[in-house]
């Protein structure tokens, strides 16, 4: 009779052959738990091509392309599951034009009886290729186990991972309390204006009590937050004349020279030096760090197929972009003297030097209580699913937790999801599938203990 069932369970479709399943089993003693398990593990092929699908639409940013695609998409699976679907358009944020307009969705399932709302979030931009692929990027190839392609860590397979959850936890559990609601956002890889930030600015999240963020922060750990970040353009000037003759002009790259060799002699160290008591990982980004994003000087770089030599002139402006991660030990004005107090004592000590100095963004750290409701639920299905205690981290970068936290006004909030942070934007980006189950079962055992307890 075991075998009958197992089999029941197995075969059981979206039309009430898992529900039917449920029955038999509870009838047989199999825990709520067990029923739950094999719900997710029966989805197995369906979270494979719902993962290769996601990954096969190109949302890269920038720009901001197929936004409305992914939106589409998801739009009538979750129709499907029977969510109630929103798309969103973030008009006037960063980078929405009518050729690359700013699209969410944001979908809800009402539960039987009144209760909590679970909400799932994750973003459906991905950053640019890159160099140094030997699949395609965007091909989503199942190999060994592991789907490739970029954004499959970071973080559609998150995505995939928590739908299959609310649907498995859908089919075990009908008549659950509260609500399940889930979204696919614009934008995170740039800031999450366009995104999250824009849906908490008009109320999306004042009826949700939990979030959790599917980012690729590993199977077995919750993160509770993030350090801050701090952007800026510098900008040195200098004199153009003809390059045979320099000391004519100024030369505003070895302006710049100098301004990079404050930052090794004084900056980077001052930085290394420091130390959160966050738990950030990895190791490296326990302190402060700092990454020279970009560096411009002098005449344009010409089009590929440019054949000519380039003119002979002395430079005279020299750009960089900084991307500062700080501390929440550290404050904002801190980190910014820091800066200005360097380029400041350039100026009153080398001939000729000038300076401009121009905020791109700031995002302060974001931290949850390890007592939060959410935190600890996460981690108790952690433990139940994969047999080893709950690791609890922060992130070496931001993410949309910041919005949730400030514009939302809600603690309450974690990034749990499948996927290695260390594969985040690199060449050949892969998640596991073994990964995304045992991710599955961790957010439906979550789902189960706050909405049906």
């Amino acid at each position: 009779m075991l075998i009958d069932l197992t089999a029941c369970i197995r075969n059981g479709d979206a039309t009430g052959g898992i529900a039917a399943s449920v029955v038999f089993a509870n009838s047989w003693g199999m825990s709520d738990t067990h029923t739950l398990t094999h719900a997710i593990e029966n989805r197995r092929d369906d979270l494979i091509a719902l993962t290769q699908d996601l990954i096969r639409i190109p949302t890269l940013n920038p720009p901001g392309e197929n936004y409305r695609e992914i939106c589409e998409y998801l739009n009538r699976r979750l129709l499907n599951s029977g969510f109630e679907t929103k798309l969103v358009r973030a008009h006037g944020t960063p980078g929405d034009s009518e050729k690359y307009p700013r699209w969410n969705i944001v979908a809800r399932r009402e539960g039987a009886h009144a209760g909590d709302c679970i909400h799932f979030n994750s973003h459906t931009d991905v950053v640019e290729v890159g160099n140094g692929w030997t699949v395609d990027p965007f091909g989503s190839d199942l190999i060994d186990g592991k789907i490739y392609g970029r954004g499959a860590c970071d973080m559609k397979g998150g995505l995939a991972a928590s739908i299959i959850a609310a649907e498995a936890f859908l089919e075990v559990h009908p008549d659950f309390s509260g609500a399940i609601e889930i979204s696919g956002t614009a934008d995170e890889e740039s800031g999450g204006y366009g995104g999250v930030a824009y849906l908490a600015e008009h109320g999306f999240f004042k009826n949700v009590q939990h979030v959790i963020i599917p980012e690729p922060l590993n199977k077995d750990r919750v993160c509770l937050g993030h350090r801050g970040g701090w952007w800026a353009e510098i900008e040195t000037f200098g004199e153009i004349a003809h390059g045979s003759m320099p000391f004519l002009g100024d030369c505003a790259v070895r302006h710049m020279g100098a301004v990079l060799g404050e930052f090794e002699d004084k900056l980077f160290p001052a930085m290394a030096a420091r130390r959160t008591d966050m738990p950030v990982v990895p190791e490296g980004a326990r302190s402060s760090t700092m990454n020279i994003n970009s560096i411009h000087g002098g005449q344009a770089e010409q089009s590929d197929d440019f054949t000519g030599l380039p003119a002979h002139c002395v430079p005279d402006s020299c750009r960089i972009v900084i991307d500062r991660r700080f501390l929440v030990e550290e404050s904002l004005d801190q980190v910014r003297d820091e800066v200005t107090g360097l380029l400041e004592g350039l100026k009153s000590t080398r001939q000729k030097f000038d300076y401009s100095l121009t905020e791109l963004n700031s995002v302060l750290p974001s931290m949850t209580d390890r007592d939060a409701p959410v935190v600890k639920t996460v981690a108790a299905q952690i433990e139940q699913v994969l047999g080893r205690p709950a690791e609890f981290v922060a992130s070496p970068g931001t993410y949309d937790q910041k919005h949730i936290d400030r514009i939302g006004k809600l603690k309450n909030c974690i990034a749990y999801g499948p996927g290695i942070l260390e594969l985040a934007h690199k060449p050949d980006e892969y998640i596991g599938v073994d990964d995304m189950i045992d991710s599955a079962k961790v957010m439906a055992g979550a789902l189960r203990e706050i909405l049906v307890g």
